[in-house]
């Protein structure tokens, strides 16, 4: 059985962000997150409907993507929450790019917003 790379109380942490789409970024979702992004939600309703989708995102995330040492759990608190400070890019040892968005706001947060789309595959690759 393959260990588990995200976890649904992260997962539910995330979706009180759910109108932002950030549980849905954390599930390996870019083009729903985005569209949450910009809908709040899908007008919230689709942000109710997720309460009960999540175990099932989980599920499929913890398949998809490859375990290691680096947590994704980890890695995704620090980027909903400190990303445009880069501490994410310095956990999983990026340090140059790391104090580049520390320098620039998370490159004026276009930087923030690609983590957001790409974060899963570069942690998957940091594990593999």
């Amino acid at each position: 059985m393959q260990e588990s790379t995200h976890t649904p109380l992260i997962g539910y942490l995330l979706w009180l962000f759910g109108f932002t789409g950030a549980h849905r970024f954390y599930y390996g979702r870019p083009i729903s997150g985005t569209i949450y992004f910009f809908t709040l939600g899908l007008f919230l309703i689709g942000w109710l409907v997720d309460l009960v989708l999540i175990p099932g995102m989980d599920k499929e995330a913890d398949q998809r993507f490859s375990s290691g040492p680096t947590d994704y759990n980890t890695a995704w608190i620090l980027l909903t929450f400190l990303g445009l400070f880069g501490v994410h890019r310095m956990y999983m040892g990026k340090w140059l790019t790391g104090i580049l968005y520390l320098a620039t706001g998370g490159l004026f947060g276009v930087g923030y917003i690609y983590d957001y789309w790409t974060l899963n595959d570069q942690l998957s690759e940091l594990n593999a």
